[in-house]
């Protein structure tokens, strides 16, 4: 006759294998409940909290740090919204010198005959844009010197005066490579095909020699 030790040893150890698993499971479910409830204590705090105050606007020509926030007042054209150059209501284009804007809006009528139409894609700029200009470029550039054959400084940019605009599309520029002196139109600089100011003197001698690149134009040495 067998002992009832023996008999129950099987028994015993699964039941021991089954209240291990059982703790086990308890354990994970508790661990789970608690991550959850510490992610969404975080995602609360997170949503009441709003944005970090380095990236509030701040209004336009005013410093937060070193962060200038300019707007379309101060002549800011966003991707995608660039005005034709009869959008005088925009101030990038509405504050352009008036026998400039006159010269491109004579321009892109004529063009428009041809298919062409004339977008701007920096017009009039406020110090305070030309400033965050300027800082963005040596960002992209990595140095002044390099940022400054592509941007000047606000008390030396044309922009600022209202005397130059840069324009597009692509389609635009070839006409006005081939056409822009008939209407005093030029492009300044050899860098920059998008960069345009006023020569009336173009319309019968021709718009002059290009610079290569605005390093080399005495009025950025002022």
């Amino acid at each position: 006759m067998n002992t009832p030790t023996t008999s129950l040893a099987p028994r015993v150890r699964r039941r021991r294998r089954v209240v291990v698993t059982a703790i086990a499971l308890a354990g994970a479910v508790i661990l789970a409940f608690a991550v959850q409830q510490s992610l969404s204590v975080a995602f609360a705090d997170t949503a009441h909290t709003g944005p970090s105050p380095a990236s509030t606007p701040v209004p336009s020509g005013q410093v937060s740090g070193s962060v200038i926030a300019p707007s379309e007042a101060d002549g800011v054209i966003r991707e995608g919204e660039q005005p034709t150059v009869f959008d005088e209501d925009r101030p990038a284009v509405g504050k352009l010198d008036r026998a400039l804007l006159d010269a491109l809006q004579r321009a892109a009528s004529d063009a428009a005959d041809d298919g062409v139409e004339f977008r701007v894609n920096s017009g009039w700029r406020s110090p305070a844009l030309q400033e965050k200009t300027l800082q963005d470029a040596i960002v992209q550039y990595g140095s002044e010197s390099e940022a400054r054959r592509w941007v000047a400084t606000p008390e030396t940019s044309e922009h600022v005066t209202g005397d130059a605009v840069d324009l597009g599309p692509w389609s635009a520029l070839d006409w006005l490579v081939q056409r822009g002196s008939r209407y005093g139109l030029c492009q300044i600089y050899a860098n920059e095909s998008w960069h345009y100011e006023l020569r009336p003197e173009a319309i019968h001698d021709g718009c002059p020699e290009m610079l290569a690149d605005p390093t080399q134009d005495p009025r950025t040495k002022r």
